[in-house]
This record gives C-alpha cells, sequence and structure tokens, in this order.
C-alpha cells in the first residue's frame, strides 16, 4: 500500500471513529469468508458495519477521538464493528460470537468509556433505539385505548338496551 493510500485510509478510518457511538474489536482469525460476508450483512440489516484495518492505521487513526482507549486492543487480526446506535454493533457482534467460536470479542468503546467483553454483552442486551420506541408508543397509546372503550361504553350499553326492547316488541 503507498502512502497516499495509507493516509487515505486512515483519514476514512478516523471519519469513521468520530461518528460512532460505539465501537467493538474482536478477533476474526478462522472464520471463512462465507461466515464474514455473513457477519457483515447482519451488521448491515441492524445499522452497523465492519471494517478490518491495519492495526498501525488504525493506532493513527484512533489519536484525537473519543474512542481512543481501544487502541490497547489493536493487537492480531483484528476487526472493527461500529454504529450510531449504541446497540447495533455489540448486539450483533455477541450474537455471532455464539455461533462462531472463533469469533472472539476483545471490548470496545462507547464515546470515552472504555468497554470490556462484560461490558459489550451488557450493551447488547439492552434493547434497541426502535424497540424502545415501539415500546414508549404502545405505552402511549395503551390508555388513549382504555379511555376511547370507557367513553364508549356506555353508548354501547344503550344501544343494546334500545335494542332488546326493539327485539321484544317485534316479538309481541
Amino acid at each position: 500500500m503507498d502512502r497516499a493510500a495509507k493516509k487515505e485510509q486512515v483519514t476514512a478510518l478516523n471519519g469513521v471513529f468520530k461518528d460512532a457511538s460505539v465501537v467493538v474489536v474482536a478477533h476474526y482469525s478462522g472464520l471463512t469468508v462465507a461466515q464474514m460476508q455473513t457477519l457483515r450483512r447482519q451488521m448491515k440489516q441492524a445499522g452497523a458495519a465492519v471494517k478490518v484495518a491495519k492495526n498501525r492505521l488504525a493506532k493513527i487513526a484512533l489519536e484525537g477521538t473519543d474512542v481512543a482507549s481501544i487502541a490497547p486492543l489493536m493487537k492480531g487480526p483484528t476487526l472493527i464493528a461500529f454504529s450510531s446506535d449504541p446497540v447495533a454493533a455489540p448486539k450483533v457482534a455477541n450474537d455471532f460470537a455464539k455461533a462462531h467460536e472463533k469469533f472472539v470479542i476483545l471490548g470496545g468503546a462507547m464515546g470515552k468509556t472504555a468497554l470490556d467483553l462484560n461490558g459489550v454483552k451488557q450493551l447488547a442486551s439492552l434493547p434497541s433505539l426502535d424497540e424502545l420506541r415501539a415500546k414508549i408508543v404502545g405505552l402511549v397509546q395503551a390508555p388513549a385505548t382504555k379511555i376511547a372503550q370507557v367513553v364508549n361504553a356506555p353508548a354501547a350499553k344503550l344501544a343494546r338496551v334500545v335494542q332488546a326492547y326493539a327485539s321484544k316488541g317485534e316479538a309481541a
């Protein structure tokens, strides 16, 4: 790789580290190409991404970013999973690690907070942003539905009483 390409990659990685709200670092040695493609596909579906970069270039790109605490993890064949949603990348990485023993999560960072393996697992156990939004909508919508049922109940009872009298009148 020539010098210009290295500078370009460092700049691209620096942008990734500045924009991502969470970064997960993992070892991937021993995974097949198909397994890596599956990981990339799952990350993309969750709104996250995966990058494999040279450790030296990644360490240079980390300088001056909030997630600089992951620099010591950059040893050996590492990949970087990142997302703007704080739960997406850890959740996919954790699920993938459960299914593939050769995929080993080393740690990560969320903002300026360094995460170890347990920290990544705890983030993965949280509900995603979309799930939280759905729960909030459900909580807001439930009382409105109950109010509508209570308001409509007397009218419905009155209609049933009138219908019963009308049916009784027709039968007589």
